[in-house]
């Protein structure tokens, strides 16, 4: 009897499984399709041919060794931001304001290798710019928490305005303080002394301390969410912020919490992308990263493991784009057309599959 019980709840177990993934198989495989489809569609009215658009895309973002360390370098600083988001989002808080927090990171990273003494102690001063492109991405994303929890600012017009300021603050310094000598132009500060320049590998032309630094974030980011009690908090108040109030829980203190794990990790994006990407501070530092972070978690569903690999699609797209205009004359901004299309693709199969579920449930009463 107790045998054929284990059996049947090992058969009911691997029910379930193979039912969970043929869902997600499905959904992804059915996603793509749609892509595909209006993409293809898209790409014939302007007149161009559709494979050889998507071969350059993708000869353009894996084709070599040199093509792949440009993907990792863009899917760096993209993973730092969206695993960050997904601590705000698991609260419930929209933090549009984490392009900001990249700009402010990248700030304050590049104020510290300027100090005169940063050549002498390369390493030390590596390290220190770091732990201050964290805070000063921290302190933005706090700035966006207080006017959020204190002021009652809803927190997407509050981050949007940091934006604005942010990126106000760097063309300040560019064309102010920090300006090359004798000149002041769009292409930034002055470069950094090759001693402050992050290692690379020589065959990707890329630096193994941001690798490290992404791939550790994910894991922390992981292990926080799922195993500690902050992460079990975070999404109590994120499912019913009242009733948290029962179970003794304060909300305003964990939505600070949440914007300093969003902003600690935009800001080491923006780290990166000082001290290992472009080496002087730009004006677009941040490269739109922040806020293609948000749709990276969002067609991931808010899932830790998903949102890498969701990042370096959206990664392949930006660095294989930039092959259309010289093979097909076509305009680079068609990798924005697919991600735009991904987006509205993937929230027509999840409505899909809402109203599937809501017809069964009409169904069964």
């Amino acid at each position: 009897m107790n045998l054929d019980g284990l059996l049947r709840a090992k058969l009911r177990l691997v029910k379930v499984i193979m039912k969970i993934l043929y869902r997600y198989v499905f959904e992804g495989v059915l996603t793509l399709f749609a892509v595909l489809f209006f993409t293809t569609i898209i790409l014939l009215v302007s007149g161009a041919p559709p494979f050889a658009a998507y071969y350059h895309i993708f000869k353009g973002s894996l084709g070599s060794w040199i093509k792949l360390g440009q993907v990792i370098q863009v899917w760096i600083p993209l993973t730092l931001c969206a695993a960050g988001l997904l601590y705000t989002f698991r609260i419930g808080l929209w933090n549009i304001g984490v392009e900001g927090q990249v700009m402010l990171g990248a700030v304050f990273t590049t104020a510290v290798l300027r100090i005169d003494a940063a050549k002498s102690m390369p390493m030390l001063f590596i390290g220190l710019s770091f732990l201050a492109g964290i805070s000063g991405g921290a302190i933005w994303a706090i700035v966006a928490g207080v006017l959020k929890t204190k002021g009652g600012v809803n927190e997407i017009f509050a981050g949007l305005g940091l934006n604005f300021v942010g990126q106000g603050i760097i063309l300040w310094l560019i064309f102010g303080p920090w300006r090359r000598p004798g000149i002041a132009s769009m292409s930034g500060t002055e470069l950094f002394p090759q001693e402050l320049w992050l290692p690379i590998f020589p065959a990707f032309r890329l630096s193994p301390v941001g690798l490290v630094l992404a791939l550790s974030a994910l894991v922390l980011t992981a292990l926080l969410l799922r195993y500690t009690h902050m992460g079990l908090n975070l999404k109590a108040i994120g499912n019913n912020r009242d009733a948290a109030y029962l179970f003794g829980l304060k909300p305003d203190r964990y939505m600070i919490i949440a914007m300093i794990f969003a902003g600690g990790f935009a800001g080491l994006a923006g780290s990166i992308q000082v001290a290992g990407v472009y080496h002087r501070l730009l004006p677009a530092i941040s490269s739109n990263y922040g806020y293609l972070a948000l749709l990276v978690v969002m067609l991931a569903n808010y899932n830790v493991w998903i949102t890498p690999l969701v990042a370096f699609f959206f990664a392949c797209l930006n660095v294989g784009s930039i092959q259309l205009p010289m093979m097909l004359e076509l305009d680079s901004s068609l990798s924005g057309v697919i991600q735009g299309t991904l987006v509205l693709a993937t929230l027509a199969v999840y409505s899909w599959r809402i109203r599937g579920k809501m017809s069964g449930g009409d169904a069964a009463t």
